[in-house]
C-alpha cells in the first residue's frame, strides 16, 4: 500500500489561501448591506413625561 507523498500539500494549501485572498475575500467584502445601520447623534433624545388616561 503506497504512501501518502506529503510534499505537494503545502503548495496546495499555499495556493488555496492565495486564491481566497485575491479572488474571494474582495468579492465577499464588495457587497453592501440593505440595511446599514445609522449614526446615531450624540444629543440625548428630548422625552416627554407620559400622560395617562387614568390618574
Amino acid at each position: 500500500m503506497p504512501q501518502l507523498n506529503p510534499a505537494p500539500w503545502l503548495p496546495i494549501l499555499l495556493l488555496s489561501w492565495l486564491v481566497f485572498l485575491i479572488l474571494v475575500k474582495p468579492k465577499v467584502l464588495s457587497h453592501t448591506f440593505p440595511n446599514d445601520p445609522a449614526a446615531q447623534s450624540s444629543q440625548a433624545p428630548k422625552t416627554e413625561p407620559w400622560t395617562w388616561p387614568w390618574t
